[in-house]
């Protein structure tokens, strides 16, 4: 028998900000965003929003690897599609305010359209090869 009480809806978020959390070992050759300092990042990020009461409308969630490694820690917020790079804690109340509150992005912490998606971005290395006495 189905019931005819209405079932609840979760709450739509307008935007989704993700933080990368990502963490290699140590002397992988692409550096880590967690080493950095994103989970403190995150936290950071997570108690502006709910200061703001934007809770229930902007879902701060923590991420892998976003492949950005290289401008990390790394934030990227949608339907923006705005990405960030070196972003630190204390850049939290910034993005909030400006981006988050106001609808501005915080063009200082943008990543260049030419590194995104991209294996040419001329902050990455390049392709990593094992030393010939490494062992498989």
């Amino acid at each position: 028998m189905v019931s005819s009480k209405e079932e609840p809806t979760l709450p739509t978020f307008e935007r989704h900000v993700f933080v990368c959390c990502n963490t290699r070992p140590e002397g992988a050759p692409r550096p880590s965003c967690t080493r950095d300092g994103s989970s403190a990042l995150h936290a950071e990020l997570q108690q502006r929003v709910k200061a703001t009461g934007l809770g229930g409308r902007v879902r701060i969630n923590k991420s892998g690897c976003l492949d950005q490694c290289e401008h990390g820690p790394t934030v990227v917020v949608y339907p923006d599609a705005v990405w960030y790079g070196n972003v630190q804690p204390m850049d939290a109340a910034e993005i909030v305010a400006e981006h988050l509150v106001a609808g501005r992005p915080v063009e200082r912490l943008r990543l260049a359209d030419e590194c995104l998606n991209t294996k040419n971005c001329p902050h990455r290395p390049a392709v990593y090869t094992k030393p010939p006495d490494a062992v498989s």
